[in-house]
Order: structure tokens, then C-alpha cells, then sequence
């Protein structure tokens, strides 16, 4: 497809709107190592009595799976777009996994928190009906069921979660401050449902299991997807808000770290970044997610996008349709990767995007602008997303170790993972490889489906403490007696 040749911006004024975004976008290493010293302290801070920004939730998963877990087990996992079913058989450092998966529809994320439970507990339903059979009274046993629930929660027992704050766009009202289960539990209750909750996992903890369950080396998880997220293993004699427990010491307990939550003056915010907050369920909450998750990618772009057709001295897209570009969130991370993996010379494969998707028809200097803005955008998140991971790394002393991460963003971005390990580099200070096959010291790999095999891994050690008697007081003693 040929190029569109509508009269736009001259290649002058584009060019110096380019530079402009490279100035805000743009993010040094000196400004990197900044930021990551500031959010070590903001990880420490979160373990004390008096907390931080950065929640450091406990999650009472106080132990590394062995590889020698059996079982059958259910995995629901209800992320920011998809709600998916997984039936998880555990065959010792290995499983098979069969999975059913639901969009989520946009009026449930603000409606009423009933008819989300209710569509939680249905698709559950259909899941067993159609693996199982027909559900009738009294003729199944409760299957044991993890429930990767990603959003931040308070959680005194590894069966209860309290939500602190919603994310990822959903903003229901009568479900912030309360325990999600009794609620989620109601709901199946009046279905029949035959399952028994085990466990209620964040999906960076689900991550992080599921990643150890096949390769020891790995001492984080992270989420890089919808939203973002890191769960890694402290010792609980560094975490004061637990010292009234008089836990052991030495004794595991994984973090569910919540560093989306992250918000630093040192984080290099944009007007783009300033309106997305403010326009948010939640200003001034989750910076670091709005700068860094796939939820935000696309919104930014558009935003910019918007900006310069507004601007008397670029008028990008000069007398066409915009009416499709205005609308908020129109756009997903998914689209800035499409740029992005464009290989033609004249951008035809960006020009049909714009013309399918927006109606637009972008000539070539603004399909370098649109190829160039993709670019910033992405190259931002990925360094940022580093800043995390070499923070927990300092803080826990790691020279070396293997990070799990999933999610979207990472698996289907492009280049998300490369330049996440090149800064990464720059802020520990790396020598330079001698071998372009040399593996990092701490290397970011693809994880293990943490959603759905890390909340069944996550099931099945519960049930092994339970049998053991090694409650600890973490368990609801009347939920497994």
C-alpha cells in the first residue's frame, strides 16, 4: 500500500517535535540509578510498622516448592482484561494444563460488586461442567482451588484478602477495605460450585513459584503486563510490621511488593503522565504503573498523538477524521507493538494500522513520528521496569540470579526484554561481555504460566502445611479443620 500523500506538518517542525519527545522520554543512567536507590528505600519502608509507598505485602507462601508436588488442582485467575479457568495436574517439576479463557467485560469494571463475583462464580461453573460433567448436589468433592487475584490486598492468612486499592482501570464501589473471599465465596456458594478456596495469590507470587518449581536459580517473579509487579523471598526477621508474630527469623515469607504503587519525585513524569493520573480512578496512586504498564502504553501514545494534532505549529493529521483518536483508552500496548514490528521502509504496515483502526492516513514524515513515539514510549517502560528488579537485587545482595517475568508487555513487546537487560547494565555496573552469548548475572526470562500452575503450586504447599500441622497461626484454624 502506497503512502499516503494528504498534506501534513512540514518535515522541519516534525523533526523538532521528535527532539522534544527524545528530551521528556529519554531516560539517562545517571537518572536510573536515581531512581533506583529511591526505590530501595521505599522497599525497606514498606516492611516497617509505619510503611512507605510501596505496600510489601505478605503473603503468607512460606515455602519453595520442591518439584516433587502432585496433584490435581484449579487456578482462577482474574487479571485486568481476561479471566481465566485453568485445571493444573502437578507431575513433579512438570504439569500439564487445560484452560479456558473470558474477556472481561468493560461495564464490570465499574458496576457493582456483585455481578462481578457472580461472573467469576458462572465461568467457574462452566469450566467444571465442562470438564467434569453436570454439577448436581452432593455428587462431587470440592476441588482445592488457587485464586490468582492481582490486585493489591492486605492478607493476614494466605485464605483472605482484603483490597486495599483497585488497579488496572477497575473502580467498583463496596469492595476496597473488605475481604474479597466471603464475598467471592457467596457467590459460589449460590451456584453450587463445588470448590474449595485453598489459597487467594497474587500473580506475581503465582510467578515466582511457578518459575522455582522448574528452575532453583530463580529469585523473583515479575508482572509486566496489564499492570506491574514483583514478588521476591525475605527473611521474616526483616520485616518489623510481622516482628509481633515472633515468627522465626530465618523463616521465608514471599512479598508481594505491589511497586506500582512506586512514587518518587526523581520518576521522570511527563504532562502525558500528569493527565493520565489525573484523568485515573486513582490520581496520585500507582505511578510507576501508569509510566511502565501496557494498560497506560497506548493512552500515552494517544494523548501525544492528540497534542500534536492540536498544535497550531505541527497539526499533525491536518484535516482529518480524529473523532476516533479522541476517545480515552482507544489504543492498547498492543498497538505501539504493531509500530514497532513494522519492517517496511515507508512504514505501509503503520499506514494501514492508522487507516484500519482511526481512519487516518498518515503521510511519511508523520509515520516516522509515529514509529519514533512508539519507540520513546516503549524504551521508557522497559528501562523503568529495570529500576525494580535491580532494587530488589540490591536490596537482597543478589550478584547473580534468574527473574521470572510474565505478561503481555514482556512476552509480546517488542524489544521490551533487551532493553530491560541494557539498563539493567547500566545501573549495577556491569563490565561489558566478552561474548554476545554470555548470560547476564541477573537475567529477566520468560516465566512459567504463574497465573495458573504458580496459584496450584501455591495450593498444593498449603495443603502439605495444613497436613503437616505447620500453621504458624496463618491458616483460618476453622477453614481447615
Amino acid at each position: 500500500m502506497a503512502v499516503s500523500s494528504l498534506p501534513g506538518a512540514p518535515d522541519k517542525d516534525l523533526v523538532n517535535q521528535i527532539k522534544r519527545l527524545e528530551e521528556l522520554f529519554t531516560i539517562d543512567t545517571a537518572t536510573l540509578k536515581k531512581i533506583t536507590h529511591h526505590f530501595v528505600d521505599e522497599l525497606t519502608r514498606g516492611l516497617s510498622v509505619e510503611g512507605g509507598s510501596i505496600p510489601m505485602n505478605p503473603t503468607w507462601v512460606m515455602s519453595e516448592p520442591t518439584g516433587h508436588e502432585t496433584g490435581e488442582y484449579l487456578a482462577l485467575d482474574f487479571g485486568g482484561t481476561n479471566l481465566r479457568v485453568c485445571q493444573v495436574t502437578l507431575k513433579e517439576r512438570n504439569f500439564d494444563i487445560i484452560q479456558s479463557k473470558w474477556r472481561i467485560r468493560e461495564e464490570l469494571k465499574t458496576g457493582v460488586a456483585e455481578e462481578l463475583w457472580d461472573f467469576l462464580a458462572d465461568c467457574l461453573h462452566q469450566f467444571i461442567e465442562t470438564h467434569h460433567g453436570p454439577i448436581t448436589n452432593n455428587t462431587m468433592d470440592k476441588i482445592p482451588l488457587g485464586f490468582t487475584f492481582s490486585y493489591p490486598a492486605t492478607q493476614n492468612y494466605i485464605d483472605e484478602g482484603t483490597l486495599q486499592w483497585w488497579t488496572k482501570g477497575f473502580d467498583i464501589a463496596g469492595v476496597e477495605g473488605h475481604n474479597v473471599v466471603p464475598m467471592f465465596e457467596a457467590a459460589l456458594r449460590q451456584r453450587g460450585v463445588p470448590v474449595k478456596l485453598i489459597a487467594l495469590v497474587n500473580d506475581t507470587t503465582g510467578t515466582l513459584i511457578a518459575s522455582a518449581y522448574a528452575n532453583l536459580h530463580m529469585k523473583i517473579g515479575c508482572i509486566f503486563g496489564t499492570g506491574c509487579n514483583a514478588a521476591y523471598i525475605e527473611d521474616c526477621g526483616s520485616i518489623p510490621k510481622l516482628a509481633h508474630l515472633n515468627l522465626p527469623s530465618n523463616t521465608p515469607m514471599v512479598i508481594n511488593c505491589e511497586w506500582g504503587a512506586f512514587n518518587h519525585r526523581t520518576l521522570p513524569r511527563t504532562p502525558y503522565d500528569t493527565s493520565i493520573d489525573k484523568a485515573s480512578p486513582r490520581p496520585g496512586q500507582q505511578a510507576f504503573e501508569k509510566m511502565v504498564a501496557g494498560l497506560y502504553l497506548g493512552e500515552i501514545f494517544r494523548l501525544i498523538m492528540v497534542d500534536l494534532h492540536s498544535n497550531p505549529e505541527t497539526h499533525v493529521f491536518a484535516g482529518q477524521d480524529m473523532s476516533k483518536l479522541q476517545n480515552p483508552y482507544s489504543l492498547d500496548s498492543s498497538f505501539l507493538a504493531a509500530i514497532e514490528e513494522d519492517p517496511t521502509d515507508n512504514l505501509s504496515n503503520t499506514l494501514e494500522l492508522f487507516q484500519t483502526q482511526l481512519n487516518i492516513s498518515p503521510n511519511l514524515p508523520e509515520l516516522q513520528l509515529i514509529r519514533r513515539t512508539a519507540e520513546l514510549i516503549g524504551t521508557r517502560a522497559a528501562r523503568l521496569s529495570a529500576c525494580g528488579v535491580a532494587a530488589i537485587s540490591i536490596k537482597k545482595g543478589y550478584a547473580s540470579c534468574h527473574v521470572g517475568a510474565d505478561g503481555s508487555v514482556f512476552q509480546k513487546y517488542p524489544h521490551f526484554k533487551a532493553r530491560g537487560a541494557q539498563a539493567l547494565r547500566e545501573i549495577l555496573d556491569w563490565p561489558a561481555k566478552q561474548d554476545p552469548g554470555e548470560e547476564d548475572p541477573i537475567e529477566i526470562l520468560p516465566a512459567e504460566d504463574g497465573s495458573g500452575v504458580g496459584a496450584a503450586l501455591i495450593a498444593a504447599l498449603t495443603l502439605r502445611r495444613v497436613q503437616e500441622g505447620n500453621m504458624h497461626g496463618i491458616l483460618h484454624p476453622e477453614r481447615f479443620s
